[in-house]
């Protein structure tokens, strides 16, 4: 039994169902969950903090990442590209990809997440090269050791150049091999109880990069084994004009005649969804990852995330793949979603309190996790802490629900704690050591680089 007391919690922020803020109040979690919430608890615990000086605040739920990017991020060659192009280009780099890429990339994103106050990871893996090793037990035994939530998926590709689609050859599997190994993974990994750190999604890549039997498929078998669905979709008008063309439907109304809608799906992006498609979303209770620093580099265009709100569509904020975002800080996302919602929406944009419930609460109704999300007694202990006397906050504190959208917040948080275990103290991850990480990163991207 492992326990962690945090004293005298100068603001709480638990984003509860009452929007409640606390004040002067202990925190206590054992093995893992909130146990008590008040002031002056009579309890010991094996660590305890002073909260004298700190703002808490959930942990942050990341919905959407492609982790193995981390290694092609800032390549000179598609910063002017937009998205068909820009996946063309990096399949010829990403086709390189192995269990040590794969797994030094995910401590170096996954740790920069944590350093900047997310607690769970959602990861969209979608290529498997021939020969590549164990990708995703790559990424679970990096999070293990950082200490992070995770949440895999065995993403996938069946069409090629040859088929139409834009990877190559050497990163796409038959139907029949991705079913196989998406049972086995479910069955080898996947943990639906309370307070799970291991969780995995079936996630084919994207309409123009799989079959419609593979979507099909997918979609059997994961309500089969009781697990959620995941891909891209309106992202681009490309995209549009693909499904239109070869499917006679826009992307949506492709996706729903092979299955996909319901409360167990969620897209990434959805930029370009029209009015009677934002509805149906509502009224089938599918979710969407607004990634919008991606968005934003690719030039995809502007999530209608006002609308989604107003109309009750499930929404959770996400960091997207490092290459097309070049960082992974969910609390960078919470700024620039605020921002760029203030720019288009004016007034009927989210306040920063409902850009920070987007990115805890929201990000774990995505994820089917009504154990995350909120720090209230009986969840699961994920939260960060915020030292109130930094320079960069002076002035900005009067209202702390609001501040880490609209003033925000540079350089990592002070402690980070996941299933109520410090994996950040002080601003540092506490399990690895980073610069050991940092090199050893490096060195592979370089080796990783080199071989394209």
């Amino acid at each position: 039994m492992s326990s962690l007391l945090i004293r005298n919690l100068h603001t709480i922020v638990t984003c509860d169902d009452s929007d409640s803020v606390l004040s002067n109040t202990d925190l206590y979690c054992e093995d893992g969950v909130i146990r008590r919430l008040g002031p002056g608890l009579a309890c010991d615990a094996d660590r305890v903090l002073d909260g004298s000086q700190m703002v808490c605040y959930p942990g942050l739920v990341n919905t959407h990442h492609h982790l193995y990017q981390v290694f092609s991020r800032n390549l000179p060659q598609v910063q002017n590209m937009e998205l068909f192009d820009w996946l063309t280009t990096l399949y010829e780099i990403w086709k390189g990809l192995d269990e040590e890429v794969v797994r030094l990339s995910s401590l170096s994103g996954m740790g920069e997440l944590l350093k900047h106050g997310c607690t769970t990871c959602f990861d969209h893996h979608y290529v498997f090269p021939h020969g590549a090793g164990d990708l995703l037990g790559a990424q679970f035994a990096a999070a293990e050791e950082l200490g992070i939530r995770m949440y895999a998926s065995r993403g996938s590709m069946d069409l090629s150049k040859k088929d139409g689609g834009l990877p190559p050859d050497s990163v796409v599997q038959t139907v029949d091999e991705i079913m196989a190994d998406s049972a086995r993974l479910i069955e080898r990994y996947h943990d639906a109880s309370f307070g799970s750190m291991r969780c995995i999604a079936l996630a084919p890549c994207s309409p123009f990069s799989v079959s419609g039997e593979l979507l099909r498929q997918s979609a059997i078998l994961a309500r089969q084994y009781g697990v959620r669905l995941h891909t891209h979709l309106a992202e681009t008008k490309d995209e549009e004009r693909f499904t239109l063309e070869k499917f006679g439907m826009r992307p949506l109304a492709y996706m729903a005649s092979l299955g996909w809608t319901g409360s167990d799906v969620w897209y990434a992006h959805g930029i370009h969804f029209n009015d009677e498609e934002l509805r149906l979303l509502a009224e089938t209770g599918t979710g969407v990852a607004h990634c919008p620093i991606s968005n934003m580099k690719l030039s995809s265009g502007v999530a209608r995330v006002s609308e989604m709100l107003r109309l009750g569509v499930k929404v959770g904020l996400a960091v997207d793949g490092s290459a097309s975002n070049d960082g992974s800080s969910l609390m960078e996302e919470l700024r620039v979603c605020y921002l760029l919602h203030r720019l288009t929406s004016s007034a009927d944009a989210p306040s920063g309190y409902d850009v920070l419930k987007l990115a805890t609460r929201g990000s774990a109704s995505l994820l089917g996790r009504s154990d995350i999300g909120s720090l209230e007694v009986g969840k699961c202990a994920d939260l960060f802490l915020v030292d109130r006397r930094r320079m960069e906050l002076v002035g900005g504190l009067y209202d702390p629900k609001s501040v880490l959208a609209t003033v925000g917040l540079r350089g990592p948080v002070d402690y980070t704690v996941v299933n109520g275990n410090l994996v950040v103290e002080q601003g540092r991850l506490s399990r690895v050591d980073e610069g050991l990480l940092s090199r050893q990163a490096s060195q592979a991207c370089d080796r990783y680089l080199a071989k394209q």
